[in-house]
């Protein structure tokens, strides 16, 4: 009785367990977003014309406005320049490179870098992993890596962030039928979610 109750207790607690953490992330960026611009907002609005929520808008608004600038030759040199000293500023240096390569893994503008999902063939061991082509102009790799017929794969690993680029050549790789979400979504679990989920492709 008591290993029923558990397993019945286990299951519901990873059905519930995701839904209730991505309602949290959007509540936690919804309530800090509104609570940093708001605050802003206040500073140059009357009081009795500020309306809950006026912060939130705000900062999706800035956020499209950012997104429609960085098409821009001008804005993207200065935001390049301005990163330049970020990656020479100590302790931040250390910080934001990890994270600004993990966010620009789903960014839509190099999202097409990662969209050919391939499976890599380990010698004769018959061992395959998934993986994501994240280069395959032969003139964009170092000099060294420059190897004739090869591609970069990024091969993520399963339960952490992190991963190896690999450069294989390519009799090694073969396409995979899974857009990046799914296979990352696949390998990030171990496959404890299935190839695909309900709505998944459209």
């Amino acid at each position: 009785m008591v290993k029923f109750i558990s397993k019945q207790i286990l299951t519901g607690l990873v059905t519930i367990l995701p839904v209730v953490f991505t309602i949290y992330l959007l509540y936690w960026f919804t309530i800090s977003m509104e609570s940093m611009l708001g605050d802003m907002i206040r500073l140059w609005l009357p009081e009795n014309l500020y309306k809950p929520g006026m912060g939130l808008i705000a900062g999706l608004v800035a956020m499209f406005i950012t997104g429609l600038l960085m098409h821009a030759y001008v804005v993207r040199t200065l935001f390049a320049a301005g990163e330049k000293l970020l990656y020479h500023t100590p302790v931040i240096k250390s910080i934001y490179p990890a994270l600004r390569d993990f966010l620009n893994y789903f960014s839509p503008s190099t999202k097409k870098e990662f969209d050919q999902v391939v499976a890599v063939t380990f010698g004769d061991t018959g061992m395959q992993v998934i993986g994501f082509v994240t280069q395959a102009d032969p003139e964009s790799l170092p000099e060294d890596f420059r190897a004739e017929d090869s591609v970069l794969v990024y091969l993520p690993l399963s339960y952490m962030i992190g991963g190896y680029a690999v450069l294989m050549p390519r009799s090694a790789i073969r396409p995979v039928d899974m857009n990046m979400e799914e296979a990352m979504r696949f390998i990030l679990t171990a496959g404890v979610t299935g190839a695909t989920r309900p709505g998944a492709r459209g």
